[in-house]
């Protein structure tokens, strides 16, 4: 079994997926377009050009996801995109990128548990929690 986190936009996809890819070095394998498919005549006409699917690989992990329809969007809560690195370094960056433009909920910081872990709420609403998987003590060696 794999969990595969699937984030709704609410007309955003394309660009928050091109974002991600940036910030945390993935590979976006397709974004499929509302114009392309049968749902076309579902939505608004000027949505032709909204993903109905998206799919990032960040370093074999999938990040999926899709523009929902105005009537249909609801902002994200009562959860969050987690994501473990085992680089202080990397974990800090993919950190700072997600950041950008966004709302940081707690700094990126040393914790009891980790070497660096903080939380935000990307420019596109999402929630995230960046974790470096090195132990606390090792961070302090």
């Amino acid at each position: 079994m794999q969990i595969i986190p699937y984030l709704n936009f609410g007309g955003q996809c394309e660009e928050a997926f091109n974002f991600y890819a940036k910030c945390l070095g993935g590979q976006i394998e397709g974004i499929m377009k509302f114009g392309d498919s049968p749902m076309a005549s579902q939505v608004p006409p000027d949505w032709g050009s909204k993903a109905i699917h998206a799919r990032l690989n960040i370093k074999g992990a999938i990040l999926m996801g899709s523009d929902a329809p105005p009537d249909r969007y609801q902002k994200p809560q009562g959860l969050s995109v987690s994501i473990s690195i085992k680089d202080l370094a990397e974990s800090e960056k993919a950190f700072q990128g997600l950041a950008e433009g966004g709302s940081v909920q707690m700094p990126f910081q040393k914790t009891f548990w980790s070497a660096g872990f903080g939380m935000l709420v990307d420019k596109f609403g999402i929630p995230w929690m960046v974790n470096c998987e090195q132990a606390a003590e090792a961070a302090t060696g």
